[in-house]
């Protein structure tokens, strides 16, 4: 895993910590917790972008620009 994928992990992971803390507080805020899962989904996303990025050009399935 290289560094941009690890952080993104990490961010990812702190995503879920505040909407947990979000969901469980008596009085959360709706538009906070969406935008909380919007962004959370968004990295997601990129991580799976970077992951199929890095399978492909590793099992050499990425088109050569030749």
């Amino acid at each position: 895993m290289n560094y941009l994928l690890y952080r993104m992990s990490v961010v990812h992971r702190k995503l879920d910590n505040q909407i947990d803390r979000e969901t469980k507080w008596r009085w959360s805020d709706p538009a906070r917790l969406a935008s909380l899962k919007k962004l959370r989904l968004a990295l997601k996303d990129r991580i799976a972008g970077h992951i199929k990025t890095d399978v492909a050009f590793t099992f050499g399935q990425a088109s050569d620009a030749n």
